[in-house]
């Protein structure tokens, strides 16, 4: 038995999640290596976990087995808080239909002209968290998805705490997470003052509609659906789903481009290989080095869901487990994104790998709605941190206390 496995049997089973939890934020790759060759699946008394490639995407992708039962308390009749229902069917292929995937080349271009323009503005020192990586997709929920009046301080305290209360506050985060009463009163008071905002958002743009505006971003494109009453989908539904680009946009953004930039500063040869991209004339070719710090370095270790039919995984191996219903369980996709069997040579950093088994935006029916966006925004505000020259870290991330970074001082020449 290895020595992580036998300090989780050395301590009583109501420590165990404590110490396994704290190994997956601080040292993960030696502990997933371990627990990947000897309990691919390891039963805690709050949770069962799933380390392999193949038992995550069980769990992810098999909605009707594995649901998003957490999620309900914290979001409501929001659609991604649902399963295969027909309002999620409906709500998420709207969604992705007003999301033009024709307009992602110039959303790279603003993002690029943004983080750029945010940078010279720093004049060689920039607090990142505030002015680059929350910063940069608040403008973007501002300019592409018509919250163009809005206070960027109030959108990104909006996504902050309702991201702080549905990723970081959970049943099993008791005792590990800072008043965790709190949290869920600010999420509640983030959610209404969002609410009160996009109510007199959604008055203004119905007087526009009503006047013929010509006008495509997604608020008004959802109104005019919900006045032209060819599905259900109602002024309330508008409310909840532009809601919903708004928190998912920019805290999840922010946290991924810290940590892939992370990485890459930690890792000079790396930092050099990527720097040599960035000058391409096509960004894409850089994209992979991000792909690959984000698999070394994910924003979300894990995704949680609940089962809802009896399931065993790791099948057929000595390591079956039977998962029974009403089970809280852990698919740690950092530790899958090391598994050779999803990843062939997974130590070696490949940025032309394919990333189709990728967690990084999650999978199944409740991947990423906006990953198209994503996937050009996260890799261009690091294109432009990284073609400055010099650029370092003053200090890590300032996490304080909590999960997400909340500032970061850089320099650059």
């Amino acid at each position: 038995m290895g020595d992580y496995l036998s300090r989780i049997e050395a301590v009583p089973a109501v420590q165990r999640w404590g110490l396994v939890r704290d190994w997956i934020f601080t040292e993960p790759l030696p502990f997933f290596a371990e627990i990947r060759r000897e309990r691919p699946v390891l039963v805690l008394p709050e949770l069962t976990l799933a380390f392999r490639h193949a038992d995550c995407m069980t769990i992810l992708r098999r909605h009707h087995s594995f649901g998003v039962d957490l999620y309900k308390p914290k979001q409501g009749d929001y659609f991604m808080a649902q399963d295969d229902t027909a309002v999620h069917w409906r709500e998420k292929s709207i969604m992705k239909s007003v999301l033009d995937r024709e307009d992602i080349p110039a959303i790279r271009a603003w993002v690029g002209q943004a983080t750029k323009a945010a940078l010279d503005a720093g004049g060689g020192e920039i607090e990142a968290v505030r002015a680059i990586t929350r910063g940069i997709p608040a403008g973007l929920v501002q300019r592409w998805f018509g919250f163009t009046d809005a206070d960027p301080d109030r959108l990104i305290e909006w996504s902050y705490w309702n991201q702080q209360d549905a990723f970081w506050n959970q049943p099993f985060d008791a005792g590990f997470t800072r008043d965790p009463d709190g949290i869920v009163a600010n999420r509640k008071r983030a959610s209404l003052m969002l609410g009160l905002y996009l109510a007199r958002l959604i008055a203004r743009r119905t007087v526009a509609v009503k006047l013929g505006s010509d006008a495509t971003d997604p608020v008004t494109r959802l109104l005019k659906l919900a006045f032209s009453d060819a599905c259900r989908f109602d002024v309330k539904n508008v409310l909840f789903n532009i809601g919903g680009l708004l928190i998912g946009a920019t805290e999840t953004t922010s946290h991924t481009v810290t940590n892939a930039l992370e990485y890459l500063l930690g890792n000079p040869d790396l930092l050099a290989s990527a720097r040599a991209a960035a000058t391409l004339p096509d960004p894409a070719l850089f994209d992979g080095h991000v792909d690959e710090a984000l698999r070394f370095r994910p924003a979300f270790p894990y995704y949680f869901r609940t089962c809802h039919v009896p399931t065993v995984l790791a099948p057929e191996t000595p390591h079956a487990v039977a998962v029974a219903p009403g089970t809280n369980v852990l698919a740690v996709s950092h530790s899958a994104m090391f598994d050779a069997a999803g990843f062939p040579d997974p130590e070696a950093f490949m940025p032309g790998r394919d990333q189709s088994d990728s967690f990084t935006y999650g999978q199944g029916i409740h991947a990423c709605l906006g990953i198209a966006v994503a996937k050009v925004m996260v890799p261009e505000i690091v294109r432009q941190l990284v073609l400055r020259e010099g650029l370092t870290a003053v200090s890590p991330p300032d996490y304080r206390g909590g999960r997400v970074p909340e500032a970061w001082q850089l320099r650059y020449r």
